[in-house]
């Protein structure tokens, strides 16, 4: 098997914490969405108040990748604003909730 066919990733601990300039890094965003995206109440940083201000001190729960592509992918592939993202958003983690009581 040739070096290029190899897949290769990272194990990523549940309770990862990551930087702002890590989940921007991952998600291929400006900081300045994230803000805009805390502002919204769809993201919820730990540690330091969630005022913009602080946006270097905090910290994201790892399942924050996630919320980040996936409201990309909403407003850029269908069109979606914000709020109709973050209520996408509130219903899947309601969804994952529920599935997990089964």
């Amino acid at each position: 098997m040739a070096e290029k066919d190899i897949l290769r990733g990272e194990l990523i601990e549940e309770q990862t914490l990551i930087t702002l300039d890590e989940l921007c890094e991952h998600c291929t965003v400006e900081s300045t969405q994230v803000v805009v995206l805390v502002e919204e109440g769809i993201l919820e940083p730990r540690g330091a108040r969630p005022a913009p201000e602080q946006a270097r001190e905090w910290r994201f729960h790892i399942s924050s990748v996630w919320r980040v592509r996936t409201v990309m992918h909403l407003q850029r592939d269908l069109g979606v604003n914000l709020p109709g993202a973050a209520l996408a958003l509130e219903l899947l983690d309601r969804i994952a909730e529920l599935e997990g009581r089964g």
